[in-house]
């Protein structure tokens, strides 16, 4: 029988995926403001202006950024079309900024959830665009249903493109077959646990067997000499990798999400590894709030506070 933590993390992963959900949140004027109090935690702001000067003040720090325009499964072309629009400028943006920033987003957001064609147009002129500025891309990883059309779009463009990398995740039984391919094409590969609900004969639970899992592709990708971001804030496995040396790997930079675990990072920085920050912003952050809470179910007190009690919230200034 599944213990409380558990049903919570399942009920959290429903809820993200829960599209009438989703709507009913956003166009709440009750539910919105008061579920933004707790996002905030987590998500830099709505608008671009926000997020870059959140991350002006973390590269003068010596962090390098992600920042995501947060979206997905957008059917709408135009919508698609807008998603790109934003993301183009979020990338020149950003190169004035600084050289050597990543910029991120989900495939389905620009195109695939209309037909991968669209989104590999769309992939194309945010390549071109990142070129220019000196940005790398990432390709976000989605539910696994998504894997195959996503790992497709990006082998089309990776040889051409060197500055776009993919996620995978370690939770998922293909994974294995993916990097062994994947680490033939330039691109960084961004390397999560996993955090959408699968069924058992897809991916694996969180456990220590994952965990082991996860160490065994970082050491892969390290003894290929792959560029590798290590995204996990998983404490042990990261003092575990500390205790290895991975984090001194020439091709090695570990990533972190905004708002969790910043004083955790701060360490690994002042430990003198590579450390980048994954900013989000937009309004699409209903999902994302459910992921960041699932991860960790004690987040869930966390947001209570926020939104009871607004504090002030773990940000750049931790860091």
């Amino acid at each position: 029988m599944k213990n409380v933590e558990e049903l919570v993390i399942q009920a959290l992963k429903l809820a993200a995926r829960n599209e009438q959900m989703k709507h009913t949140v956003q166009q709440s004027a009750e539910l919105y403001p008061l579920l933004w109090k707790a996002a905030k935690r987590y998500v830099t702001g709505e608008k671009r202006q926000e997020a870059l000067r959140i991350a002006q003040d973390f590269i003068s720090k010596d962090y390098q950024t992600s920042l995501e325009f947060i979206g997905e499964n957008t059917k709408d072309v135009a919508e698609c079309q807008k998603a790109k629009e934003e993301l183009l400028q979020l990338i020149e943006d950003t190169g004035a900024l600084s050289f050597n920033q990543t910029v991120s987003f989900d495939l389905s957001h620009i195109g695939l959830s209309v037909n991968a064609n669209l989104a590999y147009t769309h992939l194309q002129e945010l390549a071109e665009k990142a070129q220019q500025y000196g940005i790398s891309l990432m390709i976000s990883m989605e539910e696994s249903s998504k894997t195959s059309s996503i790992i497709e779009v990006y082998k089309k463009i990776a040889m051409q493109y060197p500055n776009i990398g993919i996620t995978l995740q370690a939770h998922l039984y293909r994974t294995e077959e993916d990097i062994q391919q994947l680490t033939q094409y330039p691109g960084r590969i961004r390397l999560v646990k996993g955090a959408f609900q699968e069924s058992d004969d897809i991916a694996l639970t969180r456990s220590r067997k994952l965990n082991e899992r996860y160490l065994h592709f970082v050491e892969q990708l390290i003894e290929a000499k792959h560029p590798i971001s290590i995204a996990t804030h998983d404490k042990a496995l990261i003092l575990e990798m500390e205790k290895r040396q991975y984090f001194q790997q020439p091709n090695v930079e570990i990533e972190m999400l905004y708002g969790v675990q910043p004083a955790l990072l701060q360490q690994l920085k002042k430990n003198g590894y590579p450390c980048r920050v994954y900013l989000t912003y937009g309004t699409e952050w209903f999902l994302y709030l459910c992921h960041r809470i699932a991860e960790y179910p004690e987040n869930l007190y966390l947001a209570v506070t926020d939104i009871i009690n607004p504090s002030i919230l773990e940000n750049s200034e931790d860091y």
